[in-house]
C-alpha cells in the first residue's frame, strides 16, 4: 500500500513511468494516464479520505480469431488491450465493498449476504456479489474495500467491459486478502460464474480469460472445465501493425435471436451425431453428410458448421504464425476468418433488416482504405457493433480518417496489445 500524498507527487514526476509504459505500450499515452491516475486519487480522497491505497488495473480484450467457436468447445486467439478498468482501492474492516464508478452513485455490497437474489440479475452489485461468492466458495479469503473506479474500455464495442470489471474485482480481492495468489485462470472462471449465475448472462469464458491472463493468448475449450491456455510470446510491435477497432454505431436492439441462432444451429448439427457440441463431431463425418444435414435442418446450419471446422484450422495456423513471427501468414488467416464469418457464419447483418448493414459497410470501407494491405474482419458476436483491422503503421492515420468520415469522429480506436492481464499497478 502507498500513501496517497506520495503517489500524487510521484506519478506526475515520472517515478512510475516505466510501470505505466509496461501496461500501456505507448509513450504518447503517458500524459493522459498520469492525469487519469491522479484524478482518480483525488476522487478517492474526496469520497473516502486520505488513506494508504493500491491501484488495480484489468484490461479489455479483443478477439483475434475463432469467431463463434468457443460455445462449441473450440479454439480461439484473443488479446488483452491497453484500455482498462482502473481503480484506487483500500481495505476496510466492516465486510462491505463500497464502489463509486465514474458518473454513478456509490454501490454498497454486504459480504455477509452473498446469497444470489433475483434482483441481482443485470446489476453491477450482482457482479460484485458473484465474484466475492466465487472466491469464497473456492476457499479464498474475502474482505471489504473502498474503491473509486474508472474505465476507458468501450461499452458495447465488443471489448468486454463487463469481463474487465469482473477481473478487476477478482484481482483486487486476490491482492488485498490473498497475497495475489489467485491464479489468472481461476479468476477468469470466477468472473464467468459471476456473469452466468448472478448477472444472468450465459457468456462463454473467452472474455474473462483474455482479460485475466493478458497478452496474446490461445485458448482451447475442448474441456471447458479445464481449458488449455497458452500465452503466446510474441512482440506484436515487430509486425509493424496497429490493431484498430471501429464502432459502426449500429443498434444491438432486437438481435437476441440472431445471436442465439448461431450456437443453436451448430448444436442441431452436433445433435444429428448424438453429440452436444461440434467439437465432439469428427470433421470427416460432418462433410460426408452435408447434403443430408442440409435437407434436415437447412443450409445455414450446415454453412455455420463449415465455418466452425475451417475456423479451428485457422486458429491453429494463426498460432503457428505468431510463434514463428510470420506476419504474412498471420494476416492471411485473419482475412480468411473475416471472409468465412461473412459468407458461412453469416453474422455480419441480420436478415430481418437488410436495409441496415453497418458492419458490412465498415468492412467495405476498411478494405478500400487498406488497399490490399493488412487485414480486416467482423469483431466479436457480430450483426452490429464493431469491426477489427490490422493496419500497417504508416497507414494508421489515413485509415482512422477514412473510418471516422463514415461513422463519425472517434469511431475508430487504435489499440495496443497489452502484455499483462489483471494486475496490481501500485
Amino acid at each position: 500500500m502507498e500513501a496517497m500524498k506520495n503517489l500524487k507527487t510521484a506519478i506526475p514526476s515520472g517515478a512510475w513511468d516505466e510501470k505505466l509504459m509496461e501496461l500501456y505500450e505507448d509513450e504518447s499515452l503517458l500524459s493522459y494516464q498520469k492525469e487519469r491516475y491522479v484524478a482518480l486519487l483525488d476522487k478517492f480522497q474526496e469520497a473516502y479520505g486520505d488513506r494508504e491505497v493500491a491501484i488495480i488495473s484489468a484490461p479489455g480484450r479483443s478477439e483475434v480469431c475463432g469467431n463463434h467457436t468457443d460455445h462449441q468447445h473450440g479454439q480461439v486467439v484473443a488479446a488483452s488491450i491497453h484500455l482498462d478498468a482502473l481503480g484506487v482501492v483500500a481495505p476496510n474492516s466492516d465486510l462491505k465493498i463500497r464502489l463509486i464508478s465514474e458518473g454513478y452513485a456509490e454501490i454498497v455490497v454486504d459480504l455477509t449476504r452473498l446469497k444470489k437474489e433475483k434482483s441481482d440479475e443485470g446489476t453491477t452489485s450482482g457482479l460484485i456479489k458473484g465474484v466475492a461468492a466465487g472466491l469464497k466458495d473456492r476457499g479464498y479469503a474475502i474482505g471489504g474495500f473502498d474503491c473509486v473506479l474508472t474505465s476507458d474500455v468501450l461499452i458495447g464495442a465488443g471489448l468486454s467491459s463487463s469481463a474487465a470489471f469482473e477481473i478487476f474485482l477478482g484481482t483486487t480481492l486476490s491482492h488485498l486478502y490473498n497475497a495475489g495468489q489467485v491464479l489468472p485462470v481461476e479468476l477468469a472462471t470466477i468472473g464467468q460464474y459471476a456473469e452466468n449465475v448472478y448477472f444472468g448472462k450465459p457468456c462463454g469464458l473467452m472474455d474473462q480469460m483474455a482479460c485475466s491472463v493478458g497478452g496474446m493468448i490461445h485458448i482451447d475449450f475442448k474441456d471447458v472445465a479445464h481449458p488449455l491456455v497458452e500465452q503466446i510470446p510474441v512482440d506484436f510491435r515487430k509486425f509493424g501493425m496497429s490493431l484498430c477497432i471501429t464502432d459502426t454505431k449500429g443498434s444491438h436492439a432486437d438481435l437476441t435471436e440472431d445471436y442465439a441462432a448461431v450456437p443453436r444451429e451448430m448444436k442441431q448439427v452436433a445433435a444429428h451425431y448424438g453429440k452436444s457440441y461440434l467439437r465432439e463431431v469428427e470433421e470427416a463425418d460432418f462433410y460426408r453428410e452435408i447434403g443430408k444435414l442440409a435437407s434436415i435442418m437447412g443450409d445455414r446450419a450446415v454453412l455455420r458448421g463449415m465455418h466452425f471446422y475451417a475456423e479451428e484450422h485457422r486458429v491453429e495456423a494463426l498460432v503457428k504464425a505468431l510463434h514463428e513471427g510470420n506476419k504474412e501468414e498471420f494476416l492471411k488467416n485473419i482475412t480468411a476468418s473475416g471472409n468465412s464469418s461473412f459468407k458461412y457464419l453469416q453474422n455480419v447483418y441480420t436478415v430481418r433488416d437488410v436495409a441496415h448493414q453497418s458492419v458490412s459497410l465498415a468492412l467495405a470501407v476498411s478494405e478500400q482504405a487498406l488497399g490490399g494491405e493488412g487485414a480486416t474482419r467482423v469483431h466479436g458476436g457480430g450483426f452490429a457493433g464493431t469491426i477489427q483491422a490490422f493496419v500497417p503503421g504508416e497507414k494508421v492515420e489515413a485509415y482512422r480518417s477514412a473510418m471516422d468520415a463514415v461513422f463519425g469522429e472517434g469511431a475508430c480506436h487504435v489499440l495496443k496489445v497489452r502484455r499483462f492481464g489483471g494486475t496490481r499497478v501500485i
